[in-house]
This record gives C-alpha cells, structure tokens and sequence, in this order.
C-alpha cells in the first residue's frame, strides 16, 4: 500500500480536530501541540503545519506569537457576526438553487425537519438541522459558496455545543416548515426572506444560561 499523501493525510487531521473543537472536546484556549498531534496521526510536523492553517482559516483555532497554536475563543459578537455572514450566503446559495429543487429533494428537507423537531440531545438537532439546511442550498451548485456555509455551519455548531451542555428540550422548527412550504408552492422569494430571519435569530432568542452569563441561542 502507497504513503497517504500529506494533503491528505492533513486534511483528515484537520476534520478529526475540527470536530473535536466543535463538540467541546478542545476547550477555548487549549493548546494544540504540534509533537503530540503528529505522533497520534503517525505522521510528519508537516501535515500538521498544514491541518492547524485549515483549523485557523476557520476561525477554530489562532496562532499567537510565542505560545503557539491554541484553540479560538468566541463571544457573543462572534456569533452574530457568523449568523450575520450566514444569512447573506445561505439566502444567495438558495437563491440559486430554487429553480433545481425536486420534490424528492424537498421531501428529504422534510424529513431531516423532522427528525430535528424529534431530536433527544443537541447533537442530534444540529445534525438533522445541518442536513436540512445542506439539502435546500446544495443544489446551487457553488461549490466555494457551499464550502463557506459549511464553515459557518461547524462555527454555528461550536457555538451551539457550548451553550446547550444540558437542559435540551425538543422542539418544534415552524421556520423550516414554511420554508419549505415556500418553496413546493415556488415562492422562493419568500422561502429566501423567511431564512434569513430564520438565521439572523442566532444569538438573540431565549438563552438557557441564567441572566448573570452572556450566552446566546442558537435556532438556524
């Protein structure tokens, strides 16, 4: 068997990292040692170089002079300006894939709806939501406008993770629902204005930490 390429072999260790900021495995601050990421990956520093300048672009991890790579921290700000960015691209990406939405697809963005609305535990939720967002907008076809979503998405879900840690409670998602009740009916225009609101709500709803804290909501 061949040597595994290092792009690719940085590109694996950039999403097992990824996940593991997201998921709050990687707190806020913690450093990311070069050394020790290389023995776990059995690989050479250079492949890891590569995966933390994947990790920094981003925004999940920021290298500081003198102490190294560490994982980003965010605050309340960051969120709106992630659900600000989100919104204008998820509503271009929408735009565009409106006239290439089938009813198969729309029956799948249902079910991920659902299965959101049914969800036990946060991680559940953002997976079903995620996939619910990757169906209406995929069909765009932009793939660097779908790839900047996609890192939205995984910002939005950090933030999400570290908010809900406990007291989830299930839910039912009505902007999904009219969503998509837009768009069978070919009000896209319409389907497009409701997700940006939809989206633009991150950071601004009811928030499950007590009022001494700055938390934030997470709903897009």
């Amino acid at each position: 068997m061949g040597k595994e390429p290092e792009d690719t072999i940085a590109s694996r260790i950039s999403r097992v990292l990824a996940d593991r900021i997201v998921r709050g495995e990687l707190s806020p601050g913690a450093r990311l040692r070069q050394d020790h990421i290389a023995e776990e990956f059995q690989t050479s520093h250079v492949p890891v170089r590569e995966a933390f300048r994947r990790l920094e672009a981003q925004g999940l991890a920021i290298s500081e002079p003198r102490r190294g790579v560490r994982v980003a921290s965010f605050d309340l700000a960051e969120v709106r300006e992630v659900a600000e960015m989100r919104a204008v691209l998820e509503v271009l990406a929408l735009r565009h894939a409106a006239r290439h939405l089938t009813p198969a697809i729309l029956d799948e963005a249902e079910e991920a709806a659902r299965e959101g609305d049914a969800a036990a535990d946060v991680h559940a939720w953002e997976e079903a939501n995620r996939r619910f967002h990757r169906l209406i907008l995929t069909p765009c076809g932009m793939k660097r406008l779908l790839a900047s979503i996609d890192d939205l998405h995984a910002a939005s879900a950090r933030f999400l993770f570290s908010a809900w840690q406990s007291g989830w409670e299930k839910r039912t998602d009505h902007d999904h629902r009219a969503i998509l009740t837009a768009l069978r009916q070919g009000r896209s225009e319409e389907a497009a204005a409701i997700l940006q609101k939809h989206v633009q709500w991150i950071g601004r709803g009811p928030q499950p930490a007590g009022p001494s804290r700055e938390t934030f909501a997470i709903v897009g």
